[in-house]
């Protein structure tokens, strides 16, 4: 009999075989024969591994398959009934749960072999059903996470929180600057996690000096550097590193090339900042009922960097899978270096290689050849369009289902076809346009001069008269409808297929109002959540204040500043904010695509402040910065749920992060400005080109200055419609899917819409081929033939690469790029070469006196 010690105040028995001296040597070599048998079975199914009978598992027994053989040896076959029972109801029409497995638990309830071999049967169910009941039902999640815990691992040390306060000063100043350049170059989570553990280990160096407090014990150095500690500092660098939305507003709002408005200054910037950010925190904690306690929230885009911090400081035993031996620690280094090494190609030496539109080539002034497969101008119909994993990684193809690769690809292509046809034959003028511009022009195809409509910063009635209407590309078109369509569809869609985990939500939420002592935690059975009770738990009422708090700085910005902005405007995109933030939310953790409500902002405040540019634009970045961070503080705090984090710890350690990323990025917005020449314009020579910021002030000056009613009336009536189709086709699908599921269980209409709705900017099908193609691969083929290789590798390998583009694109900027050393050859002007570069042809001449409405019909 062998003990395992799990750090929770219990120990294990992992009982191999029960020597009985009454044995004869024959009969104890047979028993002990079939429990080795039995433990090999379950090491198996657990490592995901086929074998053959020759091979020895032992290199593969490790705390979770002994944690989980003796919750096997210790389960009836009527107990592993009963789960395989409720999961199949609970999980039954769940995209993420994997099909095989659910046919293979159907059979087993079945009976399916229990009378030929009742043994193995009632092993089999009993494996099935300790996985559920004790691990997670997800492969990927069992990757990332262990089906145990220790409390006393030290998380709030010093050494982690200043470690995670000068990585967060670090990335979020360079992921601010470089948030402006297509495609941006960001420091992600995982680079800053590989970089935290040397330091982390360097810290091992500091003497054991500390104080008790309160029967606790806090020391500059408590021992080894742990994956709590480096994931607490991880989850600050996660929240905070990353750039703030709002500093795209404050160079759409400050420019000259866009609004030009004096006004936005420190004071005006940080009290923005500040609630926005703050609101999303605040949000994000009142609603963990909804999207992190529940099993089905999985959240694919946390995977990666819950992998790497196992990589880093989880011992693993070498072993075999499917022929590769490497470490992932190992694994990920090699990968590191290689793709370093390999970005200066695409991104210095060959930049043709980047986006690859070889063939505009051909034809360089063929305006209908770059129409259709140019990378820049067009559509992107090019089946190698890129060698460079910046481009790839653009859809997270490694990280993010598959199914829900190929509904948004779906969307794309259909979205193409439909601009395409629309286009040749001209539709609302937009043959006069570039077919997918983000810009709005005037009857003359000439960006639109906004100073001419405007009167005081509000809207001038005589000046629009004698000027022109605002035309947008049929790119814009077809993304905005989608984009309107989308809210509502959202919405609809996942109250009727969620209805019953949002219920439960609600009722949980009601039942901590009436008892404030309940943990939250009581009303779900999953083992990560009973794990979790044992921590003392974050009162809803803290971040009711931070959510109070941040509400206030922004209505005393928007007060005492000149931005003609009234209080109740804010109040009503903040509460429809909060009712659209739970569907997204849920769409977001199991599908890991992020819905936007900044366009729903435009729309409705288009209509209460009408003509009010500013107005628009703040209560646009309520709309969205809320919902933002309120997603990523809830994916985070998902990030902690697997790795078992206090959760007052993490609240403290994210209150923290977000005040410095406060801070940092409105300083780094100023060093851009001060410091990159021609900053947002197309023709940028380092492709600062403001992507987003640009969009910005196309929509605000179409549905914040023009009005939803001038644009929809006379110019586009059709959009408005787009929101009733939304809503109508919610119930169709929803209809398909209870009628129909077998067929409907990977169709995913909210998620093939987005794709019609990633039409519009200057992102095209250049950038999601070669991520399908990446995502078929790896989420696909290989993690169907090879789940165990997959399990190991998929997420450190996509950490690997990212890390290597981010080490590299930095340093070619600040090397080369940001002096002015440049590479003059053939390889890296090609690509710049035609019409598709210029991005301003069209398919039609413009008439002598302009197109569209005529005078007199567009007031």
């Amino acid at each position: 009999m062998t003990e395992k010690s799990l750090g929770d105040g219990k120990a294990v028995e992992i009982t191999v075989v029960d020597t009985i001296e009454s044995l004869g040597d024959e009969k104890f070599v047979d028993v002990r024969e079939q429990t080795l048998d039995k433990r090999n079975r379950v090491i198996r199914r657990i490592k995901l591994k086929t074998m053959t009978a020759e091979e020895d598992d032992d290199e593969f027994l490790d705390s979770s398959c002994e944690f989980l053989y003796a919750k096997v040896e210790n389960m009836t076959l009527e107990e592993g009934l009963e789960i395989l029972r409720d999961a199949i109801v609970y999980h039954d029409d769940d995209v993420n749960f994997p099909t095989p497995t659910l046919d293979a638990i159907k059979a087993l309830i079945d009976g399916e072999g229990g009378k030929e071999d009742p043994d193995t049967y009632e092993l089999d169910v009993k494996i099935e059903a300790a996985m559920i009941a004790h691990y997670s039902p997800y492969p990927e999640v069992r990757a990332v996470c262990d089906p145990f815990d220790d409390p006393n691992v030290p998380v709030e040390t010093f050494r982690a929180y200043f470690l995670g306060i000068v990585w967060v000063t670090i990335g979020a100043f360079v992921n601010e600057f470089f948030q402006q350049r297509q495609p941006r170059l960001s420091i992600q989570s995982t680079v800053i996690q590989l970089l935290l553990y040397p330091c982390g280990k360097l810290m091992q160096l500091l003497p054991d000096w500390g104080f008790t407090f309160r029967g606790k014990r806090h020391s500059l150095n408590p021992g080894p550097w742990n994956h709590k500690e480096q994931m607490l500092a991880t989850i600050m660098v996660n929240i905070a590193a990353g750039s703030s939305n709002f500093m795209s507003y404050t160079l759409a709002m400050r420019l000259d090339l866009f609004f030009g408005q004096k006004y936005i200054t420190f004071g005006f910037i940080f009290l923005m900042n500040f609630s926005t950010l703050f609101f999303g925190f605040g949000l994000a904690g009142l609603l963990r009922r909804w999207v992190i306690y529940p099993v089905k929230a999985v959240w694919p885009t946390i995977l990666p960097t819950l992998a790497l911090n196992r990589a880093l400081l989880m011992p693993e035993r070498k072993a075999s899978i499917n022929g590769w031996t490497i470490s992932k620690y190992k694994f990920f280094f090699v990968l590191l270096a290689a793709s370093f090494a390999y970005f200066f190609i695409p991104n210095y030496i060959f930049k043709a290689t980047s986006t690859f539109n070889w063939m505009t080539w051909i034809a360089p002034t063929n305006v209908n050849l770059a129409i259709i497969t140019g990378s820049y101008l067009g559509l992107g119909f090019n089946p190698i369009s890129t060698f460079d994993w910046a481009v790839v990684n653009y859809s997270s193809p490694l990280v993010v289902p598959f199914f829900s690769l190929v509904n948004r690809y779906v969307g794309l292509l259909l979205g193409a076809v439909m601009m395409a046809a629309m286009y040749w034959t001209n539709y609302r003028w937009t043959g006069y346009l570039p077919i997918n511009s983000n810009e709005v022009f005037d009857s003359m195809g000439k960006e639109y001069n906004l100073s001419r409509v405007l009167e005081n910063n509000q809207f001038s009635v005589e000046g629009y008269r004698n000027y022109s209407p605002p035309y947008i590309s049929i790119g814009n078109l077809i993304g905005t409808g989608a984009g309107f369509a989308i809210y509502t569809l959202a919405l609809t869609y996942v109250i009727l297929t969620e209805r019953k985990l949002i219920w439960d939500a609600i009722k949980g939420f009601y039942l901590t109002i009436r008892h404030p002592k309940r943990h939250n935690l009581e009303l779900y059975q999953d083992p990560i959540s009973r794990m979790m009770a044992v921590y003392p738990e974050v009162p809803d009422w803290w971040f009711g204040i931070i959510f109070v708090i941040s509400l206030a700085a922004g209505i005393i910005a928007i007060t005492i500043y000149p931005t003609g902005t009234p209080v109740w405007s804010i109040i009503v995109i903040v509460i429809i904010s909060i009712v659209m933030l739970i569907p997204g939310s849920l769409i977001y953790a199991t599908t890991g695509y992020q819905l936007g409500f900044s366009n729903l902002a435009v729309i409705v405040t288009g209509y209460m402040v009408p003509g009010n540019g500013m107005a628009n634009m703040l209560c646009r970045v309520y709309g969205w910065n809320i919902d933002d961070q309120a997603e990523s503080y809830i994916s985070d705090q998902k990030m902690a749920h697997y790795v078992k984090l206090p959760p007052r710890s993490l609240f403290r350690a994210q209150l923290l992060a977000t005040v410095i990323q406060t801070l940092v990025t409105i300083g780094a917005v100023q060093f851009l400005i001060d410091s990159v020449p021609d900053l947002c314009s197309v023709t940028q020579e380092d492709r600062f080109v403001c992507t987003f910021p640009r969009s910005l002030y196309a929509d605000t000056l179409m549905l914040g200055v023009i009005g939803p009613v001038r644009m929809f009336n006379a110019l586009y009536p059709e959009m408005k419609y787009c929101f009733l189709m939304g809503a109508i086709l919610a119930f169709v699908c929803w209809a398909m899917r209870v009628y129909i599921p077998r067929h409907m269980k990977f169709f995913h209409p909210v998620l093939i819409l987005s794709g019609f709705g990633r039409w519009g900017a200057t992102y095209n099908l250049t950038y999601y081929t070669p991520g399908l193609y990446a995502g078929f691969a790896f989420m696909w083929y290989i993690k169907r033939r090879y789940l165990a290789w997959w399990a190991k590798y998929n997420y450190v390998l996509t950490s690997a690469l990212s890390a290597g583009v981010a080490f590299s694109g930095m340093l070619i900027f600040l090397a080369l790029q940001y002096t002015r050393t440049t590479f003059p050859w053939w390889g890296n002007k090609i690509q710049n070469a035609g019409v598709d570069f210029e991005r301003s042809a069209a398919l039609y001449e413009i008439p002598p006196d302009g197109f569209g409405v005529k005078v007199g019909e567009f007031f």
